[in-house]
């Protein structure tokens, strides 16, 4: 008993770190912004310069490869003012076609920023402090109006939709990790994932209600197949578990 209490709090404590350390990545946002706008690589790719925030998301492409959506689940300022805004935005966001506009959304941006590119005659410069100043995300006046626009169509469409519903409905870079997520499960090797033990589980749906994604994280666990594109690899799912029946792990196809 004594180490099953120790076991639940240290996954308590996980929770704590993951938010503690989203937090800090918002409050920091009007530092570096210019680091993590999909706008940005636009504003770069039409003079022909590959900016931060464009090498930031390759990045990202890559190592969505190995570890599928970790940064929405523990770095992601966007992600994080979901999460702190949760008590406004209850409900969970339901599957449905609603979740396809991303993919919509992740193309036009990408033939954007080749159509971008293509007239400024190509890739020409690579800038990884584009439109920084020392290095800092410009923090003018207009540029804090622009990012408070921008959080709050966010927590708009979260309002709309539900917890996390820009993530699922909108995210250009959710659906850009997602598509090096089935990669990797097509050629099959060694990534970070969730696992279930079905034959822990004890059917109180904790893990479904915690999930800050809306998914049926109960059905999958039943299924012992916790593989999904919209999982961020929060694991608030595996740490609400009374039973250790969800935790992390490195698998294969």
């Amino acid at each position: 008993m004594e180490q099953e209490t120790l076991s639940q709090k240290s996954r308590l404590s996980r929770q704590t770190i993951r938010k503690a350390i989203l937090i800090v990545s918002f409050l920091l946002i009007p530092v570096t912004i210019f680091y993590i706008s999909p706008i940005v690589i636009l504003m770069g790719a039409a003079e022909g310069i590959a900016a931060g925030s464009m090498l930031l998301f390759a990045a990202l492409f890559v190592l969505s490869l190995g570890v599928s959506r970790l940064w929405c689940g523990w770095l992601c300022p966007m992600g994080a003012w979901q999460e702190i805004c949760s008590p406004v935005t209850r409900r969970t966001v339901k599957d449905g076609r609603g979740n396809l506009v991303k993919y919509g959304v992740t193309v036009l941006w990408l033939a954007l920023i080749a159509y971008l590119f293509i007239g400024a005659g190509g890739i020409r410069a690579v800038d990884p402090f584009y439109g920084t100043v020392n290095g800092l995300s410009v923090t003018s006046f207009e540029v804090l109006i622009i990012v408070a626009v921008i959080f709050f169509t966010i927590l708009l469409v979260a309002f709309v939709t539900g917890r996390r519903g820009f993530c699922r409905v909108v995210c250009p870079i959710a659906g850009l990790m997602i598509a090096g997520r089935k990669i990797r499960n097509a050629v099959g090797w060694p990534a970070l994932q969730l696992a279930a033990d079905a034959g822990r589980c004890i059917d109180c749906g904790r893990c479904s209600k915690a999930c800050p994604m809306g998914l049926d994280v109960h059905g999958r666990v039943r299924e012992e197949d916790m593989e999904s594109a919209e999982c961020i690899l929060c694991a608030a799912c595996a740490d609400a578990c009374p039973e250790g029946a969800i935790a992390y792990g490195v698998g294969g196809r």
